[in-house]
C-alpha cells in the first residue's frame, strides 16, 4: 500500500521545518541551554555533553579514558533499547527474555560468534582497543545502574517487554561479527541453483562476473543444494523482527523476512567521492559520503563529536561501537562504501555413513567439533543446544538423506574481524601514509576508504580480509575434504591504491574498480560487483566540473537520473509504430521524460512498473525459458541492457523483431497496471504514490495503530531507484523503499564548521524526543544541517548540557 501523505505537502513540511529548525537563529529557553548533572562512579574528570539543535552529541572529556567511557553512556542515553537489542541478538540471548520463540535464532546467532583467543584478538586492532572498550562498556554500564534510581527514564520498550536492561562486557563488542557486512555466500548459493537447473552459461544471465572470468564447477561438487541450507545462516545474521500475535513464531517471522528478497549487498549499495583542493570550489579538499543500509527505527547511524585534548573527532558511527569510522579529526576526512571483496565460502562435506559426527577430510574421517551451551528461556527451563563446527568453521545445516554436511568458512572466525573496531587507529591519522598503514589491519567489512586531508591531498585504499585461494576463484561451494583451502590472505599493500589522480577527484559507488593491469586472475579479490550505474551518474556529473562546490555534491547525493532509464528511452524511440492504443499511450507518456525518476513524476511510475514488474522477468524468460528462468529473481540489470541494445547476442533469428516484441509488450503491461494502481489518467500517476519510505520500529507489530503511528517514521513519498545516485532499493510487491541513504556527510577538510550532515530519521531512539523524527523531512527533500566542530559554533547551537561528574567516594 501507498503513504497517504502527498509529495507537494511533504515539501512543503520540510520547508517549514527547515526555516524554523535549520540555519535561523533558536532562542534557548531563559537564554541559555537546558541542564542536568549525572553523578557516575567511573569517571576520573568532569565531562560535557552538549546536544545541540540537531540533536548530535558533543563530547568534551579532560582524557580518553572519560572520553570514551562517556561515548557509551551518551549511546545508552539516546538508544538503550537498540545497543542491548543489539547485544542480545549478536549473542544469542534473545530467548531468555523473550521467549522460547527464539531459541532457534539464539543458536544460530552462537555459530558466528568469535570463539579464537581473546588476547590475540584486542592485539589485532589499536594497541588501546581492549582499553577502548573497556572504558565503552564501563559507560553503557553506568547508564545501566543509574536507571535504577531514575526508572522514570528507563525506555518504554523495556516496560512494553517487561525486561531490563543487560551489563556489558568488553568482549561483547569484538565477539559479535554478524552485525558486519559480508559477502559473497548467498551468491554462491544462488549460482549453484541456476546451475543445477539449468547448467553454468545459464548463470550469465543472472550475474555478469568482472573483470572478465569464465568459471568452473569445482571437481566434485553437486550443484543441488537443500532448499533451506541458508536458513541457519539468515536466522543468525537478520535483525530482531517480533512476530505479531497472528503469527506462530518469531522464526517464521524473521523468515520471512522484510528485505522482500533483497541481498544484504543490495541494502548497502553507497557512494562516496572526494575532490582535491585544485578541484574545489572552496580552495579545500571535499569528501562526500552517504552510506545506504536497511532502514529502521532508530536509524543504525548515529552522528557523534568526540573531543578531548589527545583526540577530537566526529561523525557517523554505530552507537553499539565506540568510536567514529566515517567523519574526521583536525587533519583528515575518511569515508567508505562496499568494496566486494569475496570473503565467504560454503564447503560441502560427505559424512561417515557409519558416524554421522564425522566428515571426510582427505583420506580419513575427522569428527566435528561440538560446543555444548545452555540456552536460557523465559518462562521454561533451560534448553541445551549443540553447536557443531568443521575446521572451516560453523555447521549450517546437515542433509541427512544425502550423508551431506554444510558449513561457512567466513572472515568472521579470523582474528581481528570485528567490524569498524580498527577505526579506532585510523581516526588518529594525520596523513595518508598513517591512515593506510591503519588500513594494513583493516578487515570487516571489505570498504572503499576514500581520505582527504587538510592540506589539499585525496585517496582512495580499499582494505578488507582477502583469502588467498590457490586453486579456485569461490563463486561456487566446494568441497570441504582439503582440496579447496585458504592459504593465508592478501596484504593490505597487496590492494590497489590511488593517491592525488591527475582528475581531481576520486569516486566509488561498489562499482567493479579493480584499476586496469590489477593481477585479479592471481588474487581473485571478487568478480560479484554492484551494477555501475550510480558510479557513471556521479562520474559524468563530477567530471566536466571545474570547481566543485559543497552545493553540487549535495545536489549530488539526491540525484534522481537513471542511466537505465535513460538507455531504454533510446532505445523505444528507435522501435517501429505500433498499432496498439495502450502502447501508443506508453510511449507517448515516456517520449518527453528526462529519466529523473522523481517523486511527482507519472512517467516515473510507469518506467518503474514496466522495469521492475514486467521487463527484468519476461527478458530473463525469453532468453532462458520458463525453467531456467525460474531457478533465480531477476537478471543483471547491466547485462539485459547490453543485449537489448545488442540483441544478436542472445536472440536468434530475427534478434531485433524479438527485443521489440519484448519492449512493447512488457510495457503495454505496465501501462495497464498503473492503470489498475492510479486510474486511467496518467496526469494523475506519480512515482511517489507508489515508492515509500518506512522506518518501522522493532515493536512495531506488537503494539496498536496508534502507538505504531508514534514509534514508525513514514511512510513518506520516495524518488530515486536503485540505480540512482540517491538509491532506492525497494520490494518490487509494495515498492517500499527496503534500503538507501541512511545518512549523509559531506566535509570541508580544514573548514571543518562548514561540513554538512543527516540522520534518517533522527538521532534520538525516544519517541517522545524531538531528536526521534526531526531529520527525516531534511533527508527526503535533500536538505541538511551544518556538522559543527568548533567549540564556539557548537556553544551557539547547544540546546542541552549534560554534566558527567564523577560520584564521591563513600566514606
Amino acid at each position: 500500500m501507498g503513504p497517504g501523505l502527498s509529495f507537494r505537502h511533504f515539501v512543503r513540511l520540510a520547508g517549514v521545518l527547515l526555516a524554523l529548525a535549520c540555519f535561523l537563529p533558536v532562542p534557548l529557553p531563559g537564554g541559555s541551554a537546558g541542564s542536568e548533572q549525572i553523578a557516575l562512579t567511573g569517571l576520573r574528570q568532569a565531562v560535557e555533553i552538549l546536544v545541540d539543535r540537531w540533536g548530535v552529541p558533543h563530547l568534551y572529556a579532560h582524557n580518553e579514558d572519560d572520553l570514551f567511557f562517556a561515548q557509551g553512556f551518551n549511546a545508552a542515553r539516546d538508544r538503550l533499547f537498540q545497543i542491548d537489542l543489539w547485544r542480545r541478538r549478536g549473542l544469542g540471548r534473545l530467548a531468555e527474555v523473550f521467549g522460547p520463540e527464539f531459541v532457534e535464532q539464539d543458536k544460530a546467532a552462537r555459530l558466528f560468534l568469535f570463539r579464537g583467543d581473546m588476547k590475540t584478538e584486542w592485539a589485532q586492532y589499536s594497541p588501546d582497543a581492549e582499553r577502548i572498550a573497556q572504558d565503552f562498556t564501563a559507560g553503557i554500564n553506568a547508564y545501566v545502574d543509574w536507571l535504577v534510581t531514575h526508572p522514570e527514564r528507563m525506555p518504554f520498550e523495556f516496560r512494553k517487554l517487561n525486561y531490563q536492561p543487560a551489563r556489558w562486557s568488553p568482549d561483547d563488542v569484538v565477539r559479535i561479527r554478524s552485525h558486519g557486512l559480508t559477502g559473497n555466500l548467498q551468491d554462491e548459493v544462488a549460482r549453484a541453483r541456476v546451475v543445477c537447473a539449468a547448467g553454468l552459461q545459464a548463470d550469465t544471465v543472472r550475474s555478469r562476473l568482472a573483470p572478465p572470468w569464465q568459471t568452473h564447477i569445482p571437481e566434485g561438487l553437486d550443484p543441488c543444494l537443500p532448499r533451506n541450507v541458508l536458513k541457519m545462516f539468515n536466522l543468525g545474521t537478520q535483525p530482531v523482527r517480533f512476530a505479531p500475535p497472528s503469527a506462530k513464531s518469531a522464526e517464521s517471522a524473521l523468515l520471512a523476512g522484510a528485505s522482500g528478497g533483497l541481498a544484504s549487498e543490495e541494502l548497502a549499495q553507497s557512494n562516496n567521492w572526494v575532490i582535491a583542493a585544485k578541484k574545489s570550489a572552496t580552495g579545500h579538499a571535499l569528501m562526500a559520503n552517504d552510506p545506504h543500509r536497511e532502514y529502521s527505527e532508530p536509524s543504525l547511524r548515529y552522528i557523534v563529536d568526540l573531543n578531548s585534548p589527545t583526540l577530537h573527532v566526529t561523525g557517523i558511527g554505530e552507537p553499539a561501537v565506540p568510536g567514529v569510522s566515517n567523519g574526521h579529526n583536525d587533519w583528515i576526512a575518511f569515508g567508505g562504501t562496499y568494496f566486494a571483496i569475496d570473503q565467504e565460502d560454503l564447503y560441502v562435506y560427505e559424512l561417515n555413513p557409519a558416524d554421522h559426527n564425522q566428515y571426510r577430510y582427505r583420506n580419513g574421517w575427522e569428527s566435528f567439533r561440538a560446543i555444548r551451551e545452555e540456552i536460557k528461556v523465559k518462562g521454561q527451563p533451560a534448553m541445551a543446544a549443540e553447536l557443531k563446527f568443521t575446521r572451516h568453521g560453523p555447521v549450517i545445516y546437515v542433509e541427512q538423506g544425502k550423508l551431506r554436511a554444510y558449513a561457512l568458512r567466513t572472515d568472521w572466525t579470523e582474528p581481528g574481524t570485528a567490524p569498524y573496531l580498527v577505526s579506532l587507529d585510523y581516526m588518529r591519522a594525520r596523513n595518508f601514509a598513517q591512515f593506510t598503514r591503519a588500513l594494513e589491519r583493516w578487515a570487516t567489512p571489505p570498504i572503499n576508504h576514500v581520505y582527504a586531508d587538510v592540506r589539499g591531498n585525496i585517496g582512495w585504499a580499499p582494505a578488507g580480509f582477502a583469502p588467498i585461494r590457490p586453486n579456485w576463484d569461490g563463486l561456487l561451494p566446494v568441497p570441504g575434504d582439503g582440496r579447496y583451502e585458504w592459504s593465508g590472505r592478501w596484504r593490505g599493500d597487496q590492494l590497489p591504491r590511488i593517491y592525488n589522480p591527475p582528475s581531481g577527484y576520486i569516486t566509488t559507488s561498489n562499482e567493479m574498480n579493480l584499476p586496469a593491469g590489477y593481477p585479479y586472475k592471481e588474487r581473485k579479490l571478487g568478480f560479484e560487483w554492484s551494477s555501475p550505474f550510480r558510479h557513471q551518474r556521479i562520474d559524468e556529473v563530477l567530471s566536466p566540473l571545474k570547481r566543485v562546490r559543497i552545493e553540487d555534491s549535495m545536489t549530488l547525493q539526491n540525484d534522481v537520473v537513471s542511466i537505465p532509464a535513460r538507455r531504454l528511452l533510446a532505445l523505444l524511440r528507435t522501435l517501429p509504430a505500433s498499432d496498439d492504443s495502450t502502447t501508443q499511450a506508453a510511449l507517448r507518456l515516456l517520449q518527453a521524460w528526462n529519466a529523473s525518476v522523481d517523486a511527482d513524476s507519472g512517467p516515473a511510475a510507469l518506467h518503474e512498473v514496466w522495469f521492475t514488474r514486467h521487463l527484468l522477468g519476461a527478458y530473463k524468460e525469453a532468453v532462458l525459458g520458463r525453467p531456467a528462468a525460474d531457478s533465480f529473481e531477476a537478471p543483471d540489470p547491466a547485462a539485459m541492457l547490453d543485449a537489448l541494445e545488442r540483441p544478436e547476442t542472445v536472440f536468434s533469428g530475427d534478434a531485433a523483431g524479438r527485443r521489440n516484441h519484448l519492449l512493447l509488450t512488457t510495457l503495454a503491461a505496465a501501462y495497464k497496471e498503473m492503470e489498475q494502481l492510479q486510474g486511467s489518467d496518467p496526469r494523475q500517476w506519480s512515482w511517489g504514490k507508489l515508492q515509500y519510505n518506512l522506518s518501522e520500529h522493532p515493536l512495531s507489530p506488537l503494539v496498536g495503530t496508534d502507538e505504531r503511528e508514534r514509534i514508525n517514521v513514514g511512510p513518506i513519498p520516495k524518488n530515486g531507484s536503485r540505480f540512482t545516485p540517491n538509491a532506492s532499493a525497494y520490494r518490487a510487491g509494495d515498492f517500499r523503499q527496503m534500503g538507501g541513504p541512511s545518512a549523509r556527510l559531506i566535509l570541508e577538510a580544514g573548514n571543518w564548521d562548514n561540513s554538512r550532515a543527516v540522520n534518517h530519521p533522527g538521532q534520538s531512539g525516544d519517541p517522545e524526543s524531538p531528536h526521534y523524527r526531526d531529520l527525516a523531512p531534511l533527508w527526503r527533500s535533500g536538505q541538511y544541517f551544518p556538522l559543527l566542530y568548533t567549540r564556539q559554533a557548537v556553544e551557539a547551537s547547544t540546546e542541552k548540557r549534560i554534566t558527567l561528574v564523577p560520584r564521591p567516594a563513600l566514606p
